[in-house]
């Protein structure tokens, strides 16, 4: 997570919370990395054979009963044997991973690994494991960001944060799952195709680097993981979306007063008029070469024009809380619009603010709805207001547009005069804006109320 650092205050408490902060974030990361290493190399059942252990060797002291003794040898045995054959074990793997061009927040999905054996001998009882990024957040994240009800917990739970560490870390995990189902049963030089499945927890863009091979004891206590050579693989998740009921925006194609349109017209398309003599700039591909066989002069088909809508989606980036839920809330619902509007007839310009202000165009002669996706899989939030700057890349395309979607997180002054900047300018929009709790009175457009976007979405009117 991307955060600026916190405008600290001056004098002493503010001093000694940065201070906490940075021994917590030590103390958790170094936790953090032992309960990682630790669940690599050590099986569930190793963990309940060690508490065995540990158990057994307490009521050992002082006590001559030979059936702690029994237990105490059998398992500090099956540990000893486990562990050194685990650790003894080897193999030389070369993989290829097969991804999906795209994958979405929250939807499981299935890809391949074609795996060769490049070491001596036969391998037998392996399993493929993908690792997702290391999770564990920066000091300058763990100072900045806040858990969703912090300050509802009691002194001691605010003083270490460390619910607040648990949140950031599942919060920063890219995928669940990632082995393979199936295990590995391979002589030298052979090779097979392995079925994995992963489901991702977040949008953005996930690094696949670091595949693994699962070693195990016959005993089942321990495993070793070894590296396997495979190249580095991307994979863009693509935001969580939700289903919407059959909505229309506002306004339609229409013709300004100089002739042009005012919604974008595509391509030489429209129904057959009448012919008429070539033009300078004509398309080639309009030329009636039967007429201008029989004439002796270039003919071209007239044909009508066909205007389409164009619409635009702005996006409200801008998120002033510390814990950025209802940020994602407003991402995934720009994404659903973005997959429902029909871009096969009209034209979509998504706008936004990143850094500074930009657009992105899909529809007919054009991008696919595909890439606006692509593009909100990447858009991070704002901590600077900048809707100047986003009004005046709306009102420069404003001629254009039919009708605007404007998606709202949350509401204010500064975003009422947004939209009444726009309002005034004669534009049609449509605010949808997401909030917490209860719509306010007086609120313009259609509240979403954050936590409950699934069902706010399907109570929309038919015409927005």
């Amino acid at each position: 997570m991307r955060v600026p650092p916190p405008p600290l205050a001056s004098g002493k408490p503010a001093r000694g919370r940065a201070h906490l902060d940075q021994r917590l974030h030590k103390i958790y990361s170094l936790g953090a990395a032992f309960h990682d290493c630790l669940g690599r190399h050590c099986r569930p059942a190793g963990i309940a054979l060690g508490v065995v252990l540990l158990l057994a060797t307490c009521l050992a002291i002082g006590h001559g009963q030979s059936s702690i003794y029994q237990v105490f040898s059998l398992s500090l045995g099956m540990i000893l044997i486990g562990a050194l054959w685990a650790f003894s074990r080897s193999a030389v793997l070369e993989a290829k991973r097969e991804l999906p061009r795209f994958a979405t927040a929250g939807v499981a999905f299935t890809y391949t690994v074609q795996v060769s054996q490049r070491g001596k001998g036969r391998l037998s009882r392996a399993w493929l494991i993908d690792t997702p990024p290391n999770p564990r957040p920066s000091l300058e994240a763990f100072s900045v960001l806040k858990e969703p009800g912090e300050d509802e917990r009691n002194r001691f739970d605010r003083h270490f944060a460390y619910f607040r560490w648990r949140w950031i870390l599942q919060g920063n995990r890219y995928f669940t799952g990632g082995q393979s189902s199936t295990d590995i049963d391979l002589l030298e030089g052979q090779q097979t195709k392995v079925s994995m499945s992963i489901t991702p927890q977040r949008r953005g863009v996930i690094t696949f680097d670091d595949l693994r091979v699962i070693l195990p004891d016959p005993f089942g206590l321990f495993q070793r993981c070894r590296k396997v050579q495979a190249p580095t693989a991307t994979l863009t998740i693509l935001p969580r979306r939700f289903a919407l009921p059959p909505v229309e925006l506002p306004g339609a194609a229409a013709f300004k007063i100089s002739g042009e349109a005012s919604a974008t017209s595509v391509g030489t398309t429209g129904e057959f008029v009448g012919l008429r003599e070539y033009r300078p700039g004509d398309s080639l591909r309009q030329i009636d070469w039967k007429s201008w066989a029989r004439t002796g002069r270039p003919i071209v088909k007239e044909l009508e024009d066909t205007f389409h809508p164009r619409y635009g989606l702005i996006v409200d980036t801008l998120s002033c809380n510390q814990t950025d839920h209802s940020f994602e809330e407003v991402v995934s619902v720009a994404a659903s619009f973005a997959a429902c509007i029909d871009t096969n007839e009209s034209l979509l310009d998504l706008m936004f603010i990143k850094n500074t202000a930009h657009r992105v165009t899909a529809g007919r002669g054009m991008e696919r709805a595909e890439k606006l996706l692509q593009v909100l899989a990447a858009v991070s939030p704002e901590r600077k207001e900048k809707f100047t700057e986003l009004a005046q890349l709306v009102l420069r395309h404003g001629n254009d547009l039919t009708s605007c979607l404007v998606i709202f997180n949350g509401w204010d002054m500064n975003r009422e005069k947004f939209l009444n900047t726009l309002r005034s300018s004669g534009m049609i929009c449509s605010p949808i804006i997401i909030g917490i709790g209860p719509a306010p009175v007086g609120i313009p457009g259609y509240w979403i109320e954050s936590g409950c976007i699934a069902r706010d979405l399907q109570r929309l009117p038919k015409r927005l």
